[in-house]
């Protein structure tokens, strides 16, 4: 149809002027124009979409960052972990064999030895016994010592000093005055050590080992 039979469809009534306006081509570029509006829309909707989408990604790889980064940070105490265990139990194991005694006798002749070197009257240790890491490789027993001691106060000092130090391990538990006569001073010293193995300590759970002056006997 051309743009002269367009012209005669339409009523008498409208003016050339319109008639030549509507014609088929006319409808055409308004088509054209409504459709460029309509892709204009969408490439403003995607434009804007993938703005917002980028936006996001961006926020979600921070924080998938700073997750990483502390998880390094979480993961970082735990490296070389199979090393230190194993440097950990060597120690561990040279411990229970170098400073742990293997019976009773052993600690108090230690502790007799040692208040004999620093001028010390040990005059008594009385001890209980207590089982310790039950059924384990490495079963201790508990030896909790009430020793009596009398002397001057610098010797004592040496002698709790010489205990701290000492090859057999002892922990001091409690250090309490008993009495003070011409500069000699008597003292009571809590005690602590652990004897290897389950059958380390006498069948009786306490005993009372008299010392004579200066060395356990």
């Amino acid at each position: 149809m051309t743009a002269v039979t367009t012209r005669k469809a339409l009523p008498s009534s409208v003016p050339e002027r319109t008639r030549a306006l509507l014609t088929r081509l006319n409808f055409y570029y308004a088509g054209v124009a409504v459709l460029g509006l309509v892709c204009l829309y969408l490439l403003v909707q995607i434009a804007f979409t993938w703005h917002k989408a980028t936006a996001r990604n961006d926020a979600a790889m921070e924080r998938q960052t700073i997750a990483m980064k502390t998880a390094e940070i979480a993961a970082r105490p735990l490296e070389g972990l199979d090393t230190k265990l194993a440097q950990t139990t060597t120690q561990a194991d040279s411990f229970y064999k170098d400073r742990l005694p293997e019976v009773d006798s052993d600690v108090v002749g230690e502790l007799g030895a040692l208040a004999k070197k620093r001028g010390v009257n040990l005059m008594g240790v009385q001890y209980v016994f207590a089982p310790v890491l039950a059924g384990s490789s490495h079963e201790l027993t508990e030896m909790r010592m009430d020793a009596r001691l009398t002397g001057d106060y610098k010797a004592l000092v040496t002698f709790i000093n010489a205990l701290e130090r000492d090859r057999m391990f002892f922990l001091i538990r409690g250090v309490t005055l008993t009495g003070e006569q011409g500069g000699t001073v008597g003292l009571r010293l809590g005690l602590v050590t652990y004897l290897r193995g389950a059958d380390a300590a006498p069948k009786d759970t306490a005993a009372i080992a008299p010392v004579g002056k200066g060395a356990a006997r």
